[in-house]
């Protein structure tokens, strides 16, 4: 018994029929733009947030000093 069960659109290897791709080839356009538009937005937030975040300067919080070790008995 297989463990994936067969489907007409892949052959005895699970390769792509001819009938998966005639079938998956009007959306090939709107799929590459879909995956390009969402790659831009990622990228882009991305960038956005390392830029915000490399102009942050912490000149305005005070550093404490180094704690004096207590005195050994």
């Amino acid at each position: 018994m297989p463990i994936l069960p067969r489907s007409s659109y892949y052959d005895k290897n699970y390769k792509q029929s001819a009938a998966l791709i005639r079938a998956r080839q009007p959306f090939l356009l709107k799929n590459i733009a879909t995956g390009a538009a969402i790659v831009t937005f990622t990228i882009s937030v991305y960038a956005f947030t390392i830029k915000a975040v490399s102009q942050d300067e912490f000149s305005d919080v005070k550093v404490p000093d180094k704690p004096t070790e207590p005195a050994r008995a």
